[in-house]
């Protein structure tokens, strides 16, 4: 963890010993802890790093795919699950109003042909499917009633919808052709990989947008340009890739259907307060003997 970045929460713990260590190299002789805060990334020194006393290990984001699990042995693992749940879901609206209203190609550089009439659609009236309804996927839920859409979701689980205004499908197929916004908000488990793969995608509704801010490898990529040329797949709007970075002349850049961004969704201002206010809550769980928040399971891998 970077210098600095832990400032807020060491300020709400005096009785609390915070130690950097680096990611990859030598470690000091005398490091140890009780807690391992991280990003989830298999750096050269993991380890060594659990070896040193760990019992409890946080990665700062919702998804945890970059731990090796192998590596986790009995101890605690916990996310800051849906804490960046504002920022992607306003991302999220932001790309089904780019679709719907032509944004940027209604701007202007020169006189138009004709003014006061354009071919532009609306969310109103809309369907959007959610395929996962955990905390990110709940608060895109929320802004899209907003705006009159009708909200499909698929889950894990048969839980009953946390919200009201939300209907759960019984399956993957009957969302994505029902739907005419797919937004892709579920976790990356080697039971997700590729859940979108061609099948997937033609059980789609013609001319829908695919919103991913999941991760890049719930999709296959391949179906997905084959769905795209062939204007089955309307829009695909890629916060997430595979592989990542996205290597320069990667045919996701100049697809005329396709919006790829750099893994942004999540920032905003003080996003970075956020995603530890997770992290800060557990170490006064602990303290307390409280259980902790946001535990991933294994093996579910979430």
């Amino acid at each position: 963890m970077e210098d600095g970045r832990l400032d807020p929460v060491i300020a709400q713990f005096k009785d609390v010993d915070f130690v950097y260590v680096p990611r990859q190299g030598d470690l000091p002789e005398d490091a140890s802890g009780d807690v391992l805060l991280t990003i989830p990334r298999d750096y050269p020194n993991l380890a060594e790093l659990l070896d040193r006393g760990v019992e409890w290990v946080h990665v700062t984001s919702t998804g945890i795919d970059g731990f090796p699990l192998e590596l986790l042995g009995d101890r605690v693992m916990t996310c800051s699950r849906g804490a960046g749940a504002i920022a992607i879901s306003e991302w999220c609206l932001t790309m089904m109003l780019a679709f719907e209203k032509d944004l940027p190609g209604v701007w202007l550089n020169n006189p138009p042909e004709r003014w006061f009439t354009a071919d532009l659609g609306a969310l109103y009236g809309k369907t959007l499917g959610l395929i996962g309804l955990g905390g990110i996927g709940t608060a895109v839920a929320r802004r899209a009633l907003a705006f009159d859409m009708s909200v499909l979701a698929i889950r894990r689980t048969a839980a009953p919808s946390p919200m009201e205004g939300v209907e759960i499908v019984g399956s993957l197929t009957e969302l994505l052709g029902r739907s005419d916004h797919i937004v892709v908000a579920a976790p990356a488990t080697s039971a997700t990989r590729h859940l979108l793969d061609a099948d997937a995608l033609a059980a789609a509704k013609p001319g829908a947008h695919i919103v991913n801010i999941a991760r890049g490898d719930l999709i296959d990529q391949d179906a997905l340009r084959a769905a795209l040329d062939s204007g089955h797949i309307a829009r695909a709007s890629l916060d997430t890739v595979e592989p990542e970075p996205l290597p320069e002349g990667h045919w996701l850049y100049s697809h005329p259907q396709a919006r790829v961004s750099a893994h942004v969704s999540w920032c905003m201002p003080d996003s970075w307060d956020l995603l530890m206010a997770p992290f800060a809550d557990n170490i006064q769980r602990r303290l307390s003997g409280q259980p902790l928040y946001g535990i991933v399971n294994p093996d579910e891998e979430y």
